[in-house]
């Protein structure tokens, strides 16, 4: 079992595409320095939020190769996910990842064949973590989009013998009480990152020490300022913050969150492309409708930093 820890905010980041939707790797080097000046200093590439399914084998491997060069002139941790429903290309993932010295890996649950039994999950899990012996790896627990749903803490159990790189788990279940029991679960050996922005005070109050998200590429001032809140015991403050990050995420959601969201990026001047299919991109109107309802929120008010 490796020791590691991703504390405090971890942007998922987008991939980025051109108008036509090819890869647009030019574009990476914008987002790390946006995401400095919000004081992010992890990434998190190539997951949902990144699109990974929609991506081929080397648009992942070119994707993450660029940020690797960016983030060593950047002083940002990088963690790639490197799951794929094809585990020699998942194992191909982790090895690159090692070899450019990312801080971590993490891998979804194989979601076409899904695993019928916990312990075939962890075969899974143990085969791309082989491919990356020196790197902590992460599950990426996500049942409501991999359809794969297992009890955490025992997943924990029954894998910290099997795969010696297992650092935690990227825990995105609305399950508070599973959580709980992953953070005290070996004593308390795991990282277990909280993975659903919108509630992200409740995981703070079961002891979450570190959180990646998709708002958080748009969105980090609100979140430190709720943790800033909550860690002075200032529960209204706190509860106002992750209000407003409620607002938002229902916000976006009501358009289409992918799409939206990498709308919002250009809006605030980090051009990140359209979302690929099956996706649905805001058309012109409704991004306008949608930056007046931001407006209306404040939005743009509440990222000052």
């Amino acid at each position: 079992m490796i020791k590691s820890q991703l504390s405090g905010l971890v942007a998922a980041t987008h991939t980025p595409f051109a108008a036509d939707g090819s890869l647009n790797l030019a574009a990476v080097e914008k987002q790390a320095a946006h995401l400095l000046r919000q004081g992010v200093q992890s990434v998190f590439i190539a997951g949902s939020t990144g699109e990974s399914h929609s991506l081929s084998r080397q648009e992942r491997l070119d994707l993450a190769q660029r940020w690797a060069e960016v983030v060593r002139d950047a002083s940002l941790r990088l963690v790639v996910h490197v799951g794929s429903n094809c585990l020699a290309d998942a194992r191909a993932l982790a090895a690159q990842a090692q070899s450019l010295g990312a801080a971590a890996i993490s891998a979804l649950a194989p979601s076409y064949f899904k695993p019928r039994s916990l312990s075939a999950l962890v075969d899974c899990c143990r085969e791309i973590a082989a491919a990356a012996p020196e790197t902590p790896f992460y599950f990426y627990d996500i049942p409501i989009l991999t359809g794969v749903s297992f009890s955490m803490p025992d997943f924990l159990a029954a894998a910290q013998e099997r795969i010696p790189t297992l650092a935690g788990l990227k825990f995105t279940n609305s399950d508070l009480m599973a959580y709980q029991l992953c953070l005290q679960a070996g004593g308390g050996a795991f990282d277990a990152p909280w993975g659903i922005d919108e509630a992200l005070l409740g995981a703070l109050a079961m002891g979450a020490r570190g959180a990646v998200g998709s708002t958080y590429n748009f969105a980090a001032p609100i979140y430190q300022r709720l943790w800033r809140a909550f860690d002075s015991g200032d529960m209204a403050s706190a509860r106002q913050e992750q209000l407003r990050s409620v607002r938002l995420v229902q916000t976006l959601a009501a358009v289409g969150f992918m799409g939206a969201a990498k709308a919002l990026m250009g809006m605030i001047g980090v051009e990140v492309g359209p979302a690929r299919l099956p996706h649905e991109n805001p058309t012109p109107e409704q991004a306008k409708q949608l930056r007046a309802a931001l407006e209306k929120l404040g939005f743009f008010d509440w990222i000052r930093a």
